[in-house]
């Protein structure tokens, strides 16, 4: 049993495919700003204290749990109009739900402050 042909063994020519000019200077600017953004970045150092950088990361981490809730909260609100013009008392129990839940998130640092003191 023969896996290889004789034909398939002989070398072939290969060519180069044609790269114009635009696509020549793209890579060429790829390549230069791949090159920047690994070889050419600057080490962070800690900063002295470490409770502002946990503070900062800190405010950073409830930023985000905040725009969560600011979404659910407009989704509820949607849920709710919804459920107002179809007459769907399940759908409008969902919606009201939905609206608590992002006002919770959306509130959550302000809760938490409140419970620790």
């Amino acid at each position: 049993m023969r896996f290889f042909n004789k034909k398939d063994t002989q070398k072939k020519a290969t060519a180069k495919l044609p790269m114009g000019r635009k696509s020549r200077t793209g890579l060429a600017v790829y390549a230069a700003l791949i090159l920047c953004m690994t070889c050419f970045t600057t080490t962070a150092f800690a900063a002295n204290d470490p409770i502002a950088v946990v503070n900062n990361l800190s405010d950073f981490i409830f930023g985000l749990v905040r725009a969560v809730g600011m979404i659910m909260l407009g989704f509820g609100i949607v849920q709710v109009g919804l459920s107002l013009k179809s007459h769907d008392p399940s759908q409008r129990a969902n919606g009201f739900l939905t609206l608590a839940g992002g006002v919770v998130i959306t509130f959550a640092k302000e809760i938490l402050t409140l419970i620790t003191g």
